[in-house]
């Protein structure tokens, strides 16, 4: 008799733990995600800049969606490689999400690690930076066509700068380069400031960065923007046609999602997935990204994982072209 009830006993422990699944409230194949337990999202550069201020809005959102804790950790280094590594690197279970810049289809090509955006599952894009052909007020083109036809004609003689050799300026300069055949000097800065304030005192003819970074100088009547590189016109400067109005295929810009690694279950990408479009269209994340400039432009993440192959592939045959790899 004592047998059969330590039998009994056994087999309603077993039921109990496999109702239990893990111990921790969550099932082998994620269900129950998140199950109480905090997530991280990682942000591959430092504290204050437009990715970590972007993250922590998205952070707010996701917390009150998954009715659990969300903490953001910036984890700095060679241009963003170093924080995405230990995504990838980590346990797949959605606990740990990556911060995804545009960058992170560059990298592998720019010679800075072997990972790229197809170790990654999207849970979505939240925003876009276009890059804006800014030159001075009082220089001689007042259209983008003007200022392609003198590139067209002088070879080299424009130079343009960007925030840094490999960067997303530099790139949106190259691509204009490989679309209009022409020919720039690229003019590398450390970051996107001290280009414009080099173009401003006269030292360069033009630059290839964001609409919010040029805005107080246009502003001020210091400079003007041709055309911007975005899907549409950028909200601050909505007077400035985009390249593809002005008969031209071309779109260069930078864009900020979020993701989680590629063997991720199914079942927790759906649910971060759910989550992640209602805190990326949420009234406080859409407000956030107005008041900087940057354009509210959600994309799906299944959306968001075609676009960015096609972002990889285009890069990962540009950037060699131009020679800018990590030696």
């Amino acid at each position: 008799m004592r047998t059969k009830i330590a039998m009994l006993a056994a087999g309603a422990l077993v039921l109990a733990l496999a109702a239990c699944g893990n111990g921790s409230g969550e099932n082998s194949d994620g269900s129950d995600f998140p199950a109480g337990k905090q997530v991280t999202i990682v942000v591959p550069y430092s504290a204050g800049g437009a990715s970590d201020l972007t993250a922590r809005a998205y952070a707010q959102e996701l917390e009150k969606e998954l009715d659990t804790s969300v903490v953001v950790t910036n984890v700095t280094g060679s241009s963003g490689a170093i924080g995405l590594e230990q995504v990838r690197s980590s346990k797949a279970d959605g606990y740990t999400i990556a911060y995804m810049p545009v960058e992170s289809a560059m990298l592998k090509a720019l010679g800075f690690t072997d990972l790229s955006t197809d170790d990654f599952t999207f849970l979505g894009r939240v925003m876009t930076i276009p890059a804006a052909v800014t030159v001075r007020a009082d220089s001689p083109w007042d259209s983008y066509e003007d200022f392609a036809d003198y590139a067209r004609e002088h070879p080299g003689e424009i130079q343009v700068g960007n925030s840094g050799t490999g960067s997303i300026w530099h790139v949106a300069a190259a691509s204009i380069e490989q679309e209009e055949d022409v020919e720039f000097t690229h003019v590398p800065f450390d970051g996107a400031a001290p280009a414009v304030a080099a173009l401003v005192g006269g030292n360069i003819q033009a630059v290839t960065v964001s609409p919010s970074e040029v805005q107080s100088s246009v502003e001020s009547g210091e400079l003007k923007v041709l055309t911007v590189l975005g899907d549409e016109r950028s909200s601050i400067l909505p007077d400035v046609p985009t390249a593809s109005e002005l008969g031209v295929d071309l779109t260069v810009q930078g864009w900020g999602g979020f993701a989680v690694p590629k063997d991720t279950p199914d079942e927790v990408v759906a649910v971060l997935q759910d989550a992640s479009g209602s805190a990326m269209n949420s009234d406080s994340v859409v407000d956030f990204l107005a008041e900087r400039g940057y354009e509210h432009a959600y994309l799906s993440g299944p959306d968001m994982d075609a676009a960015a192959a096609e972002d990889l592939a285009r890069f990962s045959e540009l950037i060699p072209r131009l020679g800018i790899v990590n030696s």
